[in-house]
């Protein structure tokens, strides 16, 4: 399977590597980024991928048979739009879209394309191949230690990228959680309520951070999401669901503690990549082999990532009204 990548940057530039060096079936035929000097960094190191500075040229590219879309939150709908057109499956990176309007025509495309057939695109959502997760998922599905009646979800970082607001925040960072939460739950988010301190941090840098949401799903559970993208000391992802009997929390994965000097310490990844990148890689293969075989992937689908669009757009509209519930039917 030749793949073609779009962007670049961090995220695109790990897909590479990955798609290189740990996933089998694929090749990196392309990549593109108006940044040329970029792309073709990226690609020094991949033989016979070649580097392009457009993404509508990757996406009809003869040599490209399935679309990995790493760009900016921004063009994510419009570049998946063009896929669509193209007949080309596609691996849309978080999130669909910031609009609710966009992710509706995304999906109104899609099925038109595909009808009941296999799906051509679906979202990037990692975590939902996570071991530790996954073995959550598991556990509070088994049953035995009774209902689920929260869970709490943290993700903590070193520092926000540039140009970050507190709506884009909440669509590019807390939609992990946004979808994490009714999957591990199997019950939709209903009701969302944004919450942050009185005075933001004094790392937050113009942002309102950290925040709080409070969600309620489907099934009566009542879970909280934090988000603190400039907690400086390191990336730490949490969760644990609580159930009647027991509660299920994810151990943090690798840490090894060394001891000297009259103290022990462990370390603290700096970003996503120490810490998902084998749920990245574990996405990636079942999306490769599952294209290879003709048969869906057990990826999140688009609808999957329209549904987390519209549940960023209530917790923005709850942002804007002061914390108070609103309903995610009735967000735009």
């Amino acid at each position: 399977m030749r793949i073609g990548i779009i962007g670049t940057g961090v995220m695109g530039a790990f897909h590479a590597r990955l798609l290189h060096e740990q996933v089998s079936g694929a090749t990196v035929s392309a990549v593109a980024d108006p940044a040329i000097e970029r792309a073709e960094a990226v690609v020094a190191g991949i033989p016979g991928a070649v580097a392009l500075a457009d993404a509508g040229r990757l996406i009809e590219h003869p040599e490209v048979d399935a679309v990995l879309i790493a760009s900016p939150d921004f063009l994510h709908a419009e570049q998946t739009l063009a896929c669509i057109a193209a007949g080309k499956p596609t691996l849309c990176e978080k999130p669909l879209s910031y609009s609710v309007d966009e992710a509706e025509r995304v999906i109104a495309a899609h099925r038109a394309a595909v009808g009941a057939g296999i799906p051509l695109v679906h979202q990037g959502f990692m975590r939902r191949f996570d071991p530790g997760y996954v073995e959550q998922k598991r556990v509070v599905a088994s049953g035995a230690h009774g209902r689920p009646v929260m869970v709490h979800s943290i993700g903590r970082g070193v520092s926000s990228g540039p140009g970050a607001t507190d709506e884009s925040v909440v669509f590019n960072s807390a939609i992990h959680d946004l979808d994490l939460v009714p999957w591990l739950l199997d019950a939709p988010v209903t009701e969302v309520s944004w919450h942050s301190p009185a005075t933001p941090s004094s790392t937050a840098g113009g942002l309102r951070d950290p925040f709080l949401l409070l969600l309620r799903t489907a099934d009566g559970a009542l879970s909280t999401v934090e988000v603190f993208l400039n907690a400086r000391y390191g990336y730490d992802m949490r969760c644990e669901v609580v159930c009647e009997t027991g509660a299920v929390a994810i151990a943090e994965p690798h840490r090894v503690a060394v001891s000297a000097a009259l103290a022990t310490s462990t370390g603290v990844p700096e970003d996503f990549r120490p810490r998902f990148a084998e749920a990245y890689r574990l996405e990636l293969q079942e999306w490769v082999t599952a294209l290879n075989e003709g048969r869906a992937p057990t990826l999140a689908t688009v609808e999957d990532g329209a549904t987390a669009t519209r549940v960023a757009a209530a917790a923005v509209a709850s942002m804007r009204a002061g914390g108070a519930f609103v309903r995610v039917e009735d967000a735009r």
